[in-house]
């Protein structure tokens, strides 16, 4: 298989869950059950995203600069900082452990 066929092969899965998508019955969609998992769903998996992204590397697990900006992240956050400015502080506190204590 080359990576233009699965690439293709990925396009038209997405377009048919998309499609899947509209078929769904409003009734079935109004449900409390239906209703609170498809609100919670978006910010489980972007949570997971980032748990993914800041503590692996391939298939291990690790601890660098990574999770200190993360962890700068959430301090602004918690300070009500506005978006650009969580996204700098945690930018800056990787690049200066990086660049100072050398961590990968």
């Amino acid at each position: 298989m080359t990576v233009w066929t699965a690439i293709i092969g990925a396009s038209l899965i997405a377009f048919a869950l998309k499609f899947a998508g509209y078929t769904v019955p409003p009734a079935y969609l109004e449900k409390p059950r239906v209703s609170r998992v498809t609100t919670l769903l978006p910010a489980a998996l972007l949570a997971a995203l980032v748990v993914m992204q800041t503590f692996t590397v391939g298939s291990t697990l690790v601890l660098d600069a990574r999770a200190a900006g993360l962890v700068a992240a959430i301090i602004a956050l918690l300070l009500r900082a506005p978006f650009i400015v969580v996204v700098i502080a945690a930018a800056a506190t990787a690049a200066a452990l990086r660049a100072l204590l050398g961590w990968p």
